[in-house]
């Protein structure tokens, strides 16, 4: 089984590394762990996020669901840091953040940002961090 030790791996198409790069690292502010020729290795916020250079990629129709990826904060303070980090750096927001499920155990805060690619990523925080999983 997974540890804290362990880091999940996704890999995702970007049309543009320079692009992704400015986004992931000097927007966001990951870390830049390796650049090559067709692709750029990130920490993101803890895990490991790969951006395949993909020139001929075409994102569709831009939709939340089903696809996207992001993180869910455990601590709302680091949900608001995002957020503010959003503001400061004027990142371009896809959906700004509301509350969903308001009143339920299930209750939570979202923000959802698009990346140069059109690739989706969606940060959240629970009231209850046992509805994280």
């Amino acid at each position: 089984m997974r540890n804290t030790a362990d880091v999940f791996h996704l890999a995702i198409p970007v049309m543009d590394l320079a692009a992704a790069q400015r986004f992931y690292v000097d927007l966001l502010g990951c870390r830049l762990a390796r650049r090559y020729s067709d692709r750029i290795t990130l920490d993101f916020f803890g895990d490991q996020l790969v951006c395949h250079l993909t020139p001929d990629y075409e994102p569709g129709e831009t939709t939340l669901y089903p696809r996207h990826f992001g993180v869910t904060f455990r601590d709302g303070a680091d949900f608001d840091a995002l957020l503010r980090l959003v503001e400061l750096r004027e990142v371009a927001v896809f959906q700004p953040e509301q509350v969903r499920f308001a009143g339920l155990v299930e209750e939570h805060r979202t923000v959802v940002l698009r990346d140069p690619s059109g690739n989706l990523l969606e940060f959240k925080h629970y009231v209850d961090p046992r509805m994280m999983y």
